[in-house]
């Protein structure tokens, strides 16, 4: 049975017309961004390294009634992958107006156990896969003339918690919040929007270890204000938003969905 929500969702199509390329569709935010873009009218089009993975969210998609096509596998900090994507992309559509770099992957260890390879791999996940993803596709977006690009920050781009070993982490995605302003400024003359949204602590299968911590719980327990963690959908409400057009004069700008944890 469908939820409330979802039934609400589909019959506003607040996302009809409009085409979507969601990267990590296999998993947590990217999955939950792919599923209800479609429920909310647009065109989807997803991309995960996992194909296996990617295709299970397919099927859920279509269980559902939804239109959610997978592009190919990927490694996003692969040039030869994101052109390939790029041709795919472009077999699949026409035209494409949103972009949501959901995927990421990141090494978490304190500074005197990170090596410089675990380092690297972190920054190249979570900041040259967004360089990349929308540097191929940002012709498409301004030929849009009303394009949308939806990165993703972190509370940890914002202050450090106690008992996380997230050092290269915090650099990665302080530096997606960084680039996302410049694409903003970049895009502004050419109708395409650049916004990114920083997730508190949401429960997905990358997350699962850390919340299974005790300790690391009742660290980021205590600067939640709401009492329960993320979902994802938590977050693709957001992101619903932010590709709509109802987000046409923001720009720029970051959404911290964390359950009020900088707050604190």
């Amino acid at each position: 049975m469908q939820s409330e929500s979802n039934r609400v969702s589909e019959q506003n199509g607040r996302l009809a017309g409009k085409t979507a390329l969601v990267t990590g569709i296999g998993d947590g935010i990217g999955k939950g961004c792919a599923l209800m873009f479609a429920r909310q009218g647009a065109t989807v089009i997803g991309t995960d390294i996992n194909e296996e993975a990617a295709l299970r969210t397919v099927e859920e998609a279509q269980s559902q009634g939804l239109s959610l096509q997978f592009a190919c596998a990927a490694d996003l900090t692969d040039e030869d992958d994101i052109t390939n994507l790029r041709e795919r992309v472009t077999t699949l559509t026409g035209s494409l107006n949103i972009i949501v770099n959901a995927a990421a992957t990141a090494v978490f260890k304190w500074i005197e156990d990170m090596t410089y390879a675990d380092w690297q791999l972190t920054l190249k996940a979570e900041l040259d896969s967004v360089y990349l993803v929308t540097r191929a596709f940002w012709p498409h977006l301004k030929a849009s003339g009303s394009g949308s690009v939806i990165n993703f920050a972190s509370a940890n781009a914002y202050q450090a918690l106690k008992g996380s070993a997230a050092l290269a982490h915090c650099a990665g995605k302080g530096g997606v919040l960084a680039m996302t302003r410049q694409l903003a400024m970049e895009g502004g003359p050419h109708g395409v929007r650049a916004n990114t949204i920083s997730p508190g602590l949401i429960v997905t299968g990358a997350t699962a270890p850390v919340i299974d911590d005790e300790e690391f719980l009742s660290n980021v327990m205590a600067k939640n204000m709401l009492g329960r963690l993320g979902k994802p959908e938590d977050i693709a409400w957001c992101a619903t938003y932010l590709a709509s057009d109802e987000a046409s004069f923001v720009t720029g700008a970051d959404f911290s969905i964390d359950a009020g944890a900088i707050a604190w």
